[in-house]
């Protein structure tokens, strides 16, 4: 579908300020990166003195000097000693461990959030598997924007792992459980710790059958609209009436479904109604992508597979969701620069969106990772103006991105190999690359020193199944 643009940003006076407001911005971040990281550098001195002034005493004798300079300092800043002591002990772990990623942020080539990522994906690895890690992350991190760089020093912490995560994922299992947090007014919070794959399809499944009721809705708002006027004001509501008088919203509906699929077994459009209505929501069920490596998948290897770029997860997983699924996505890759070449099948499906899905793998928006399962698929030069329906003119946008496309003054256009370029209003340009496995048998040591982007990247397996797959009753017993 095709909107207008909005008339703003396109004058020259416009582009001008806007202009100034990006260069602006950059000192801003500039200034904000020197202040935080001089903070860093400051607290690890701090945590440097009291260990020091604690001497080659007990631990317990090195947790006071450090907790009396900590109070020192809260006393000063106005601030809890406990959360001194806190930033403290994680400014001495960043400087001690991290030196490059420090670097990087101490001249504005990373966020602070980069930062606090690195140092939270490197907490389970030793002081060796820390250094290899903060070479490969600053590359990661220049290049990608936090949200975007999660799954990929995910992937490269795991590869460091002393232990597979087939291991620690079975010690893991032992503790699922589910939990009651307490709120205010009368609400709860309903907790369930349970393997990734399984809470990614619930939620999944539930943001499909919200679609669904806001899509029965959304009809019946339609009937009562041509019916208006033909129904007395004593009558009583029709269920099309009191559907279109629901103004949840998702999340409203998923926690409404949730406790209805619980409490009850059946899912319902409405909770004054009953039965699925319309919308046919028990027959909903979830979609997950998971990208395996080909002898992972053949049993040969014990490499991590991907969840759409969300977590790494077992191998074990990852081959029964592949034995389980409805269909087998096969993608083949660049052997060299990991780029999506072409896909296949076993059973027939929509081709050029199961290629787009292998290719693009999340909204290609830069710093967006909304998984392409939940995006649009949009054409680049609009169907309208002539662009073709083909891989070259086509990329998947979430809601948000596609409408700032058709809405605003940022315009985008698709190089070759599925590369898009987009330009904002005020004239900068910002490439995006079509990401492809999350480094699935990337380790940290091969990506060291490595300035191309992260899908120009290699060597790696030619052939990397991603597994799409809908659960039909039961879920996999993993």
């Amino acid at each position: 579908m095709t909107t207008s643009r909005l008339p703003f940003g396109t004058s020259d006076a416009d582009t001008a300020v806007l202009a100034g407001l990006v260069s602006t911005s950059r000192q801003v971040l500039a200034q904000k990166n020197a202040g935080d990281a001089g903070e860093v550098r400051f607290l690890a001195d701090a945590g440097t003195f009291a260990l020091r002034q604690a001497g080659k005493n007990s631990v317990q004798a090195k947790e006071m000097a450090l907790r009396s300079v900590a109070a020192e300092i809260a006393s000063t800043w106005n601030d809890s000693d406990r959360s001194v002591l806190a930033r403290m002990n994680r400014a001495m772990t960043l400087v001690d461990y991290y030196p490059e990623t420090m670097a990087a942020f101490e001249q504005g080539r990373i966020l602070r959030r980069h930062v606090d990522l690195v140092v939270e994906c490197g907490a389970p690895l030793d002081a060796e598997a820390r250094g290899l890690l903060d070479a490969a992350a600053v590359v990661q991190c220049e290049q990608n924007s936090p949200n975007r760089a999660r799954p990929l020093l995910q992937m490269l912490a795991e590869s460091l792992q002393p232990r597979t995560l087939t291991d620690r994922h079975q010690d893991a299992r032992e503790h699922r459980r589910v939990r009651i947090l307490p709120l205010e007014d009368g609400m709860a919070e309903l907790i369930v710790t349970l393997p990734v794959t399984l809470a990614h399809a619930i939620l999944d499944r539930l943001t499909r059958q919200a679609s669904a009721v806001k899509d029965v809705r959304e009809r019946a708002r339609g009937e009562i609209a041509a019916q208006e006027g033909l129904l007395g004001v004593d009558d009583e509501p029709s269920p099309a009436e009191v559907l279109a008088s629901d103004e949840r919203t998702t999340d409203q509906i998923r926690a409404d479904l949730l406790a209805d699929m619980l409490l009850t077994t059946t899912p319902g459009a409405d909770p004054h109604l009953p039965g699925d209505g319309n919308g046919g929501l028990g027959a909903i069920r979830a979609v997950v992508q998971v990208t395996v490596p080909v002898l992972t998948l053949l049993g040969r290897s014990d490499l991590p597979a991907d969840l759409t770029g969300t977590s790494p997860i077992d191998p074990a997983t990852a081959r029964t969701l592949a034995g389980n699924s409805a269909g087998l996505d096969r993608i083949l890759t660049h052997p060299i620069t990991g780029a999506v070449l072409a896909t296949d099948r076993y059973q027939p499906t929509a081709d050029l969106k199961r290629f787009l899905r292998g290719r693009d793998h999340r909204c290609r928006f830069p710093g967006c990772r909304m998984p392409a399962i939940r995006s649009d698929i949009d054409h680049t030069r609009d169907h309208a103006h002539g662009g073709p329906t083909d891989a070259g003119n086509l990329a998947h946008l979430c809601r948000g991105h596609h409408t700032l496309k058709h809405a605003t003054p940022w315009k985008v256009r698709q190089l070759p190999h599925g590369i898009l370029e987009w330009t904002s209003p005020a004239g900068h340009t910002y490439t995006d690359h079509p990401p492809g496995p999350a480094l699935p048998g990337a380790t940290a040591a091969s990506l060291v020193g490595t300035g191309t982007p992260p899908d120009a990247r290699g060597p790696r397996d030619t052939g990397r199944p991603s597994v799409t797959f809908t659960p039909d009753g039961d879920p996999p017993p993993f």
